[in-house]
Formats: C-alpha cells, sequence, structure tokens
C-alpha cells in the first residue's frame, strides 16, 4: 500500500481507452474541490479526467490490487493538480483504507468492474484467451502458495464445482460438459496454460459451437476469472461501505460488464431509495453508443448505473 503526490515512474503506458468516460463524467458532477474515488484504477483513463478536473483544494485517490496499475496511475496523473493517494489493495478494503490514510469520506466514486487492455494483454497471468499463458488469472500480481488460481480450479476441484461455476458465474450452457472434459483432460496431465484450457473446452463443445465469430472459451474464462478474484463478493462488500463512506450529496457510480454485477447493483440501488437514502441518477442503465462500440468493442457490454446520495 502507499500515497503519493507524484512519481518518476518509466513504466510503459500501453492504449487503454476508458469506457462511457463522458457519461461517467456527466452523471458524477466533479467539482473542483472533491474528494474522489476510483475503486480500479486499471488503466488510469477514468482517472486521469477526474483529476483533469480537479483543482489543487481537490483529493483523487486510486485503488488497485495490480502494482503495475498502479505504477501507471501515478505516471499518468504525474502533472495533475490534485492530492493524489494511490492504494494497493481490493476496493472491498475501502472502509479500513480510508480510516487508515485519515480520509474521512468522499464525494464522488467509481468502480470501473470491467478489465483494462493492460491485464488483459501484458500481465502474462492468463486471463486472455487469444494468448497461450500460465492459467493464473489472478488480479493482484501478489500471488503465493495459498492463493487461489485458474490452474488449481481446473486441476483439483470436483467435476461438479467446476461445472456450477461455469454455469453460475459464466453462464456457460454446455457447463457440464466442459467439467467433464476438464476432468478427463487432467488424467493426462496437469492443465498449465491458457492455450490448453481453450482446446479443451472447444474439444467439449457440440460441432457447430466450436468455431464461430465468439471464441467458445470466453465464458468459462469469465467464469474462472470471477471465482478466482471472488469479484462478486468483493462488490458486495464495496455496495454496503459506500453508504457509511460518503459524504452528504455524494455520487456514486458502477460500471458493469455482467449481468450478475449488474442486478446486484441495481438492486442495492433501489434499495438505498426505498430507505431514503437517496435516489437514481437514472431509472435504466446508461448503455455505450454505437459509435463507443465501434471504437472499443470492449464497451459493448457495459452498463453505467448511478446513485446520488441526500
Amino acid at each position: 500500500m502507499q500515497s503519493s503526490s507524484g512519481s518518476t515512474s518509466t513504466t510503459t503506458i500501453t492504449r487503454h481507452i476508458p469506457v462511457l468516460l463522458q457519461e461517467v463524467l456527466d452523471v458524477l458532477e466533479i467539482h473542483e474541490n472533491d474528494v474522489v474515488l476510483d475503486g480500479t484504477l486499471g488503466g488510469g483513463g477514468h482517472a486521469r479526467a477526474f483529476a483533469d478536473r480537479l483543482g489543487e483544494d481537490g483529493h483523487l485517490i486510486g485503488f488497485d490490487v495490480d502494482s503495475g496499475a498502479l505504477a501507471r496511475a501515478r505516471e499518468k496523473l504525474a502533472d495533475t493538480k490534485p492530492q493524489r493517494t494511490f492504494v494497493h489493495d481490493n476496493f472491498r478494503n475501502v472502509s479500513a483504507k480510508l480510516a487508515e490514510y485519515k480520509i474521512d469520506g468522499i464525494d464522488k466514486a467509481l468502480f470501473d468492474l470491467g478489465w483494462s487492455s493492460d491485464q488483459l494483454e501484458v500481465s502474462g497471468r492468463g486471463f486472455s484467451f487469444e494468448r497461450d499463458e500460465p492459467l493464473q488469472m489472478t488480479l493482484s500480481d501478489d500471488v503465493d502458495e495459498d492463493t487461489l488460481t485458474a490452474s488449481e480450479i481446473v486441476n483439483y476441484w470436483e467435476e461438479e464445482n467446476i461445472a456450477d461455476i461455469l454455469y453460475g458465474w459464466g453462464g456457460e450452457r454446455f457447463s457440464r460438459r466442459i467439467a467433464r472434459g476438464i476432468v478427463a483432460a487432467r488424467k493426462e496431465g496437469a492443465i498449465e496454460t491458457t492455450e490448453q484450457l481453450v482446446e479443451i473446452v472447444r474439444r467439449a463443445m457440440p460441432a457447430q459451437y466450436r468455431y464461430g465469430k465468439r471464441n467458445p472459451a470466453t465464458k468459462t474464462f469469465q467464469a474462472l476469472r470471477i471465482a478466482v478474484n471472488d469479484e462478486l463478493g468483493a462488490l458486495k462488500s464495496v455496495l454496503e461501505a459506500l453508504p457509511n463512506i460518503t459524504h452528504a450529496n455524494a455520487r456514486v457510480a458502477f460500471l458493469t460488464f455482467h449481468s450478475l454485477e449488474d442486478k446486484l447493483v441495481k438492486e442495492t440501488f433501489r434499495g438505498w431509495a426505498k430507505e431514503g437514502l437517496g435516489e437514481l441518477a437514472s431509472k435504466k442503465p446508461i448503455p455505450p453508443t454505437r459509435e463507443e462500440v465501434g471504437q472499443n468493442r470492449r464497451a459493448r457490454s457495459a452498463k453505467l448505473r448511478a446513485f446520488i446520495f441526500n
């Protein structure tokens, strides 16, 4: 964990396009002296836009479990005006970390639950089925023998548990076929790379689904990633924390890319509204424009929801 107001890092910054950037800025309405939290720094695109709207009395707080993302963000934000605090931790621990840094609350917050280009294309941890990489899939680069990885799941978990994950968190209709294929394959040798897993999934699929526009392993990879990083558990934790760490008239926004995430955010926001904590910024989620999807395919499943506290 680190706090910094600048850096001379020379970490290479890859091209990352922040999703629904203008729409996020519109719903958050950032003022110069706001305390703004970016719960997932990722490629730093949203954070840079926030910092550009903050003055010297503003404060930008950025969380990420990936030390590489923090280094890139320091470099990207080095010439901006506000105070900057970078936290090497999962946003699920936001309450404890704000207390540790003696920050009494926030005015605006964004939680982008998508994945940056750096994580998908540069990390080498097995997030992308388009590269042959070790089957890890951990958001954090701090991995030890006790860390759950995708390799552990596919090589050691029971067939039924693997199938349940693929169906429940990936919506994979052929989850049982794929789980059987995984268990059969690991009897011949350990499944250690993304390329191995993609081929196992492909063989397990009915013939007509093996080759199409979308890689047949897409939902399997999504489910394993969610399981490895307890993404839904982290989301639940931060939603529980937010009413207790926000200032009056605070605005919080979530960018979701999966139906389970969106449902959890939607139901929580509606619950807050019924409790009289504030109101929805919009009744329906805000989708990307056709133009944005044309420029950035990763935006196609994005949904933006925001809540305005009293």
